[in-house]
């Protein structure tokens, strides 16, 4: 939980500074249900990682894309977004997920990233037109999918243990704070960022 706090102000911090404009308004509650899901992932914890430090594994989150300024266009940004909690999305929407965390936090981590799956499609929409869809997987987004292609075959690999669904669970933390890059790329015209 110590590690929690900090993550979670600096999440709230960026996600409410002025950036670049996707043109749309994300709903005032994208913050803070970003904000929630790392508070039910940090609930879901069922063991201490020092016990699984032998199932560590260095996924190679694409960090530096997110924060090293590669993501300067807006819709960039979304795409990668998106993607990023599309994935996550997909990896807990599992039987095996089921099966190794608390159905409680499990099913508010998923609605929540459901809400905020739902709230970048209607931006992107709204922005962008009725006929145009969301931006294809290139680049960074393409990063993203290799990403957690890779945290699916290391939990394949490990059999699934609760060992690496810690690991995992720690990974995707990792990840959704990063996200708070992502969302400060995408603050909406009129420079109210905290909606997003």
């Amino acid at each position: 939980m110590a590690l929690l706090l900090p993550l979670l102000t600096a999440l709230a911090l960026l996600t409410c500074r002025p950036g670049g404009s996707l043109g749309c308004a994300l709903p005032g509650s994208h913050a803070q249900v970003s904000r929630d899901n790392l508070v039910l992932l940090g609930q879901m914890r069922r063991l201490s990682p020092f016990l699984c430090l032998r199932a560590r594994k260095d996924f190679r989150f694409p960090r530096e894309m997110l924060e090293g300024g590669q993501l300067r266009e807006a819709q960039a940004a979304a795409a990668v977004l998106r993607e990023l909690l599309q994935q996550t999305f997909n990896l807990l929407h599992t039987e095996r997920s089921s099966a190794a965390w608390s159905p409680a936090p499990l099913h508010g981590l998923r609605s929540g990233l459901h809400r905020q799956l739902e709230a970048l499609d209607a931006c992107w929409l709204q922005a962008t037109g009725e006929g145009e869809r969301a931006p294809g997987m290139h680049g960074p987004a393409l990063a993203i999918k290799r990403y957690f292609q890779d945290i699916r075959v290391y939990l394949e690999d490990e059999g699934y243990s609760d060992c690496a669904w810690e690991i995992v669970r720690l990974e995707i933390m990792r990840a959704l704070s990063s996200s708070a890059t992502l969302q400060d790329s995408l603050a909406i015209k009129d420079g109210d960022l905290a909606s997003s």
